[in-house]
């Protein structure tokens, strides 16, 4: 008999990767390996986290704040040995269009209710049902956000001077770019072409260098030493400060929660999928395991305590994530020492980031976007399965046009529903059992399919059938069309169980049914092989003597039915088992 493995306890489930590693011993060789690999991530966060707030329509310093504050509870409280956490590109279109809407102070409660939902999420142990997301969604909604964040940089690739407000919506602000197209910037191109080409040829060539600081610092100093016209982080925002905000608290009116609570599930919906996604391309890099729950309220509590500091959402960053275990990280303390790195540097280089034209930060994005548009896996999924592409295009195409959640949840639920549909095509009603030739154990704990006497199948008065499959209510209807032509009206039916992994209300009722009928027509009914769960289920629901019979297997099963089948009159049980 196999033991069965006990349940994680509340500790298992919650405790912080940090301890974990702490526990297993950790020594000086682990700080300095944690240490480089912690300054190679916060050189990389360092412009990314500035350009990311600045295409949110917030402050650079907004995005700072989520690496310093938020990034380093994601490492000291997070189930991911190698998470890092920030502001990331996924975000930027529900943080411009919350902005535009209820203002910072509005975005910053969304982000402090997020934070609490997260955490509940966790909490509640729901993040392990987040990974059932599918494979086709995902790629349909980074797609879709690769697009719409690569349409925001525009203007400042361009270097455009609009009439108007930029519009949030894809084909207005098209309309509005195309008619700024006068204003064009031949200096703010240059630069942005240029921030790209180094990235690029610094991937090529040197991979483990900086490319995003590289590129900033160029074409910073190059701007600066040509005097070229392009607008710049101290132009628009007045540089950056050299001190980070006291805590304050949002506005919790309930007024003012319920106005911002769509953007705030929003917020939790995204967050919960992006950090869990950035965890397992981790595990997969490391074959390590995170705690999905666990990682989840460390998320919540990162977005508190960023929103209280004025910073915007954070999430698990699957670029930052993959470079930390790249460099050589061994555990938290590399995503800790990465928001303690950031903190310096705003610190001491804060002067120097006014002089920052907005058109390399918007080169940087381009480049993320190139990055995130996963064309390789779009074109794959097109081409895999009518059903697959359904749900990727669905989901695209909502994300660019409609609304990053409506994206999300259609994509889901027409997933779900494939899936469905295609569970159902698996599961088969075979009329009669051949005969196996020996014991047939099977796979998925149900009681054995034993082998009987030809003969037997072919006998008039004994019908059998063997489902095989998932019997839920996807196929119940099916699987009743068949149990229900009685045909000849023998006089037993035997019904195998033995390849059912799973029964649900609707194919319990299906069953129930289908033996009310039989009896009625003075039929014994014989159910094989149900495991003791699925038993469990039938009987719950009124299938029990005298209405049915349960046999251990097939054989014994069939020994029963003949032996009805020849008796000159139904028993008593069977005769009456049509009342309830």
């Amino acid at each position: 008999m196999v033991a069965q493995a006990a349940r994680p306890s509340f500790i298992d489930l919650y405790t912080p990767k940090l301890f974990t590693v702490l526990r297993e011993g950790y020594g000086i060789d682990g700080l300095k390996a944690d240490t480089l690999s912690g300054l190679t991530v916060a050189i990389v966060a360092l412009p990314l986290s500035m350009a990311i707030a600045i295409a949110s329509g917030v402050s650079p310093e907004r995005g700072l704040y989520a690496s310093i504050f938020g990034g380093f509870i994601v490492s000291a409280l997070g189930g991911s040995r190698f998470q890092i956490g920030g502001p990331a590109g996924a975000f930027i279109v529900l943080v411009a269009a919350t902005g535009r809407t209820y203002g910072l102070d509005g975005l910053l409660l969304a982000t402090f209710l997020s934070g609490i939902f997260m955490m509940l999420i966790g909490l509640l142990r729901i993040g392990t049902f987040i990974k059932y997301i599918p494979y086709p969604v995902t790629v349909g909604f980074t797609s879709g956000i690769a697009i719409i964040i690569f349409s925001s940089q525009i203007k400042d690739l361009l270097g455009l001077t609009l009439a108007v407000p930029e519009p949030g919506a894809l084909v207005p602000k098209l309309e509005v770019l195309w008619q700024a197209l006068p204003t064009f910037s031949l200096a703010a191109f240059c630069i942005a072409v240029a921030s790209i080409a180094i990235i690029v040829a610094l991937r090529l060539t040197r991979p483990r260098w900086p490319g995003f600081l590289i590129a900033v610092v160029l074409t910073t100093l190059a701007a600066a030493l040509l005097t070229l016209p392009a607008e710049t982080i101290g132009s628009r925002f007045g540089g950056i400060p050299q001190s980070l905000p006291l805590p304050h608290l949002p506005d919790l009116s309930w007024s003012r929660i319920m106005e911002v609570l769509p953007s705030a599930l929003s917020f939790t919906l995204l967050g919960s999928i992006e950090s869990l996604l950035s965890a397992v391309v981790a595990d997969s890099m490391t074959g390590r395991r995170h705690r999905s729950n666990a990682e989840l309220v460390a998320q919540g509590i990162a977005n508190i305590v960023s929103s209280l500091f004025g910073g915007i959402c954070v999430t698990g960053t699957i670029a930052r994530t993959a470079t930390n275990v790249r460099a050589g990280a061994r555990g938290p303390v590399s995503g800790m020492l990465h928001s303690v790195f950031v903190l310096l540097f705003m610190l001491v280089a804060a002067p120097f980031a006014s002089y920052i034209p907005l058109a390399a930060l918007a080169g940087i994005l381009a480049v993320v976007c190139w990055n995130m548009a996963e064309r390789r896996q779009f074109a794959t999924l097109l081409r895999s399965s009518w059903g697959d592409a359904i749900v990727l295009l669905v989901t695209f195409l909502l994300v660019v046009f409609r609304d990053l959640s409506e994206g999300i949840i259609a994509g889901f639920l027409i997933g779900t529903l494939l899936f469905v549909h295609r569970m159902a095509q698996t599961v088969a009603v075979e009329a009669q059992v051949p005969d196996f030739g020996e014991d047939v154990a099977d796979s998925a704990g149900n009681g054995a399919r034993r082998p009987y006497d030809p003969a037997t199948a072919t006998d008039r008065d004994v019908v059998v059938y063997r489902i095989t499959g998932a019997f839920f209510f996807g196929a119940a209807a099916s699987v009743s069309a068949v149990l229900d032509r009685l045909g000849e009206h023998p006089k037993a039916y035997v019904v195998d169980f033995s390849a059912v992994p799973l029964v649900d209300s609707t194919a319990v009722a299906a069953v129930k049914s289908f033996a009310e009928k039989a009896n009625r027509g003075r039929a014994a009914v014989f159910l094989s092989g149900a495991s003791p769960a699925i038993r469990k289920a039938l009987l719950a629901h009124g299938v029990r003597p005298p209405l049915v019979e349960y046999r251990g297997d097939i054989g014994e099963a069939l020994a029963a039915a003949h032996e009805a089948a020849a008796s000159p009159a139904p028993p008593l049980a069977i005769v009456a088992s049509g009342t309830h």
